[in-house]
């Protein structure tokens, strides 16, 4: 199950935090600490960081704005702009999860305390998964006030819209805040039960507050928190509840170093694989180099004694092999049947004295002879005079009567093939 760090930061950069360890169920995982960012991030082991900042530093309204998405950030600080003192310049828009009524909460909060907190956490190597206003850690229960009191603040939401945090106020004067306790407030449609969170130091400090509100409100349930107010504010958070305070110009780099950091060791090994990889070809390949530049020039030295006289460089050995191979062919056959085939010619023209040879050309054991003859008779005398030695075969391939002669082909082959 996923677990979370979650740590408070003080009121300046450089006072202490606290943290705890939580999972998404709420459960807590550990004890919680206090002390410098450092020490906080030495408890963070590969736990994906949820920060909490100081509720007086962010506003949170409501707005009812339909866009979504970029248009929504780059909509929120016209929209909201008479809500606010300062120059929405200097201000950053952070919009949460749309309610049931449709209405979306929006905190606004400075951009020079955005700089100045995301600036001490990455100093102690912290990259909050998301930033969320402390006083968003309180539960938000329909129908019911809830309030969350500690030594430093006293944190109060509705259950519907109204939220926010006060410094060094009693319970009963952020309550009177609120105009809940007016005798003219109409109790059908205010809640009149109240919830409290109180750490438990300062039960007994507020004792007069409960006996005053319980006289006020229908009832008042006030739970102690021995270990303070971080671990119910933790819990909350971790559930996905608050709006995270890192959008727009904020979001993209906190988020990307958030969502690589527990992969970096598979990273980096995975690194380590590709470049042994790459090595291992790169030697490969040089290998490979090596032995084909030693196989060629063993075969040039070799071609040198069956070509002396041909000293051009042997790019392609194979088709050098091949080209032999063909021209040891064509000795060995071709006088063999082109010699023959010629004497066997001259003997049939010799018994046709008037048949005249025009050309003749030889090609893979084929005799082709270009004649002239007085006519078609002639030609067949010579073709027969030549099938009758038994060695080769005579076709007439063409024949046509140009004026007083015939030109014709004939083509000689050894018999049989």
């Amino acid at each position: 199950m996923a677990e979370f760090l979650v740590v408070r930061l003080g009121a300046g950069v450089d006072d202490p935090v606290s943290w705890i360890v939580v999972d998404a169920e709420g459960a807590r995982r550990g004890p919680p600490g206090s002390g410098s960012l450092l020490d906080a991030a030495a408890a963070r082991g590969d736990r994906a960081v949820l920060a909490l900042v100081p509720g007086s530093e962010v506003l949170t309204v409501s707005a009812d704005i339909p866009a979504k998405g970029a248009r929504l950030l780059a909509a929120l600080p016209f929209a909201l702009e008479d809500q606010v003192a300062e120059d929405i310049e200097k201000l950053h828009f952070a919009a949460g999860a749309r309610r049931a009524d449709g209405r979306l909460p929006v905190a606004v909060v400075a951009r020079e305390r955005m700089r100045e907190w995301l600036d001490a956490l990455h100093a102690a190597g912290l990259f909050p998964a998301r930033m969320i206003p402390e006083y968003h850690g309180l539960p938000r229960t329909p129908n019911t006030l809830s309030m969350m009191v500690s030594a430093q603040s006293t944190m109060f939401n509705d259950g519907v819209e109204t939220e926010f945090v006060l410094p060094d106020v009693s319970p009963a004067d952020a309550l009177a805040v609120t105009g809940i306790l007016d005798a003219s407030a109409d109790e059908t449609e205010t809640p009149r039960h109240l919830l409290v969170y109180c750490d438990a130091a300062l039960g007994d400090r507020f004792e007069k507050d409960w006996i005053l509100l319980r006289h006020e409100l229908s009832s008042v349930d006030v739970r102690l928190l021995p270990d303070g107010v971080l671990p119910r504010l933790a819990v909350t958070v971790a559930a996905g509840a608050g709006v995270n305070l890192l959008q727009g110009a904020y979001a993209e780099k906190t988020r990307i170093g958030g969502a690589l950091r527990p992969w970096r060791y598979a990273a980096m090994l995975a690194l380590g694989l590709f470049l042994l990889t790459l090595t291992g070809k790169a030697v490969d390949a040089y290998r490979l180099h090596a032995e084909q530049a030693a196989l060629q020039e063993e075969f040039t030295v070799e071609y040198r004694r069956v070509r002396p006289e041909d000293t051009r460089t042997i790019v392609d050995p194979a088709g050098t092999v091949s080209s032999l191979r063909r021209s040891q062919l064509s000795l060995a056959t071709g006088p063999q049947v082109f010699l023959p085939s010629i004497m066997s010619l001259a003997e049939a023209i010799a018994q046709s004295s008037e048949a005249k040879v025009e050309a003749v050309s030889y090609r893979a054991g084929v005799v082709d002879v270009r004649l002239t003859a007085p006519d078609i008779p002639t030609l067949d005398k010579i073709v027969q005079s030549i099938d009758s030695s038994g060695r080769f075969a005579a076709s007439l391939q063409s024949a046509d009567t140009v004026g007083e002669r015939v030109n014709s082909r004939i083509q000689i082959r050894e018999a049989g093939s």
